[in-house]
């Protein structure tokens, strides 16, 4: 597809998941913190790349609408309707990410007396980590974009309470670690261990919060929050051969070489990143890996690696008009080349799960929201990529309230 066709179908899918969802239409809201995060990026991007006001909007509207849900005790539970911080309905209101969101799955949390079932938890709510990272990213690209500085209060904010939430020393004077999953409310761990990128995710999102902010930022400095992820990060492996944390690393990779390119810091980060994402792509990115049918694949896992590849082409680009940090880092240099080799897979991934026939598969059913923002993110990726500047407000674009009731219009037309 041609650059205006990959935009015109990522904005019909994207248009279809907010009617689904109840964002655009009189269905009950329908929200998950990660395919929402996916969806802002994507509705901000595609309403600069079309100029479009009504696009803009509804990202303002879902990020209003996953605040209100989100920030929020479940209606099942006996804390419903309350915000999950504790605040007061008003403070709330002002800030509602100073305690978390919660992930948006089906059932309720496990309570502190019931055992802990591996296939069960999957289904139960709380808060994850790097789901919280990917909204701390979603409201800081909604502030570069409209110039409004309340999206990253908010996500710096969301990355304080976050920090406090999931990071803990397992001895007096050690250095920290993290839990994998916590409580809705932050007070205990549902998953102690760590997840393998969340060090990652932090630190590298943690940095782009701070940047170009200066003396006008508003919320948490992060200084503390940085100093400690980054004892936490520290020589740690990141190889992975997962599709979706390939595709992560990658996104990771683009992010700190933007960062490093502005002053931002994160240089000791780009060359280990960069080995891991390399040597990971080399061991699942083979002939036959991806020839498996529908039935037996996972959309979503897969679109992460395509959108992670999207990001090696604009890193190689980059480096070619500027060699920046590589030019003290011969052997990064050479990660990404060989990682630029693996670009055609992109067309196969997004060719596969763009067949209709495919989609019907029940395991893209199942999945349907998030394989279908994800899928809109690889047709078109420089609202999720970038972290450049835009221009200020559309016009008739509605402005970022800290938060708001989920009104739900008709959307653009």
């Amino acid at each position: 597809m041609s650059g205006p066709d990959r935009q015109e179908a990522a904005v019909e899918l994207m248009l279809q998941f907010a009617a689904r969802t109840g964002l655009t239409s009189d269905r009950p809201p329908r929200r998950y913190l990660w395919t929402d995060a996916f969806a802002v990026c994507n509705l901000l991007g595609l309403a600069h790349a079309w100029g479009s006001a009504p696009l803009h909007d509804v990202a303002v509207r879902l990020v209003e609408q996953v605040h209100h849900v989100l920030g929020r005790h479940r209606p099942d539970d006996p804390r419903a309707g309350r915000w999950i911080s504790g605040l007061s309905p008003e403070a709330g209101e002002a800030h509602p990410t100073r305690g978390g969101l919660r992930i948006g799955k089906p059932l309720p949390e496990r309570g502190p007396d019931e055992p802990f079932d591996p296939d069960l938890e999957w289904e139960r709510d709380g808060q994850y980590y790097h789901y919280l990272t990917k909204w701390m990213h979603a409201l800081d690209r909604l502030s570069r974009v409209t110039g409004d500085r309340v999206g990253n209060r908010l996500a710096r904010e969301l990355a304080a309470a976050a920090h406090a939430g999931f990071t803990y020393a397992p001895r007096p004077g050690a250095r920290k670690r993290m839990h994998w999953k916590m409580s809705v409310d932050l007070s205990r761990p549902l998953v102690p261990s760590m997840g393998h990128h969340d060090p990652l995710d932090g630190l590298v999102t943690y940095l782009q919060l701070r940047d170009g902010r200066g003396e006008a930022a508003e919320g948490p400095d992060l200084a503390p929050e940085v100093a400690e992820m980054t004892a936490i990060a520290e020589h740690r492996d990141w190889a992975t051969d997962d599709p979706l944390g390939l595709g992560g690393l990658m996104s990771d990779a683009y992010r700190l070489d933007q960062l490093i390119r502005r002053g931002a810091g994160g240089d000791a980060l780009l060359g280990p990143v960069l080995a891991a994402a390399s040597a990971g792509a080399s061991a699942y990115l083979r002939p036959g890996q991806l020839e498996q049918p529908a039935s037996r694949r996972l959309a979503f896992r897969e679109l992460g690696l395509a959108i992670g590849l999207h990001a090696v082409e604009r890193l190689a680009a980059a480096a070619r008009r500027e060699p920046g940090p590589y030019a003290a880092m011969p052997a990064a240099r050479r990660d990404l080349e060989r990682l630029a080799t693996f670009l055609p897979w992109v067309e196969v991934i997004e060719s596969f799960w763009s067949q209709a026939e495919h989609r019907r598969s029940p395991t893209w059913l199942a999945h349907r929201d998030i394989n279908e923002v994800m899928l809109a993110t690889s047709l078109a990726p420089e609202g999720y990529l970038s972290l450049a500047e835009a221009a200020a407000n559309e016009p008739g674009s509605a402005p970022l309230r800290a938060t708001g009731t989920g009104s739900r219009g008709r959307g653009p037309r």
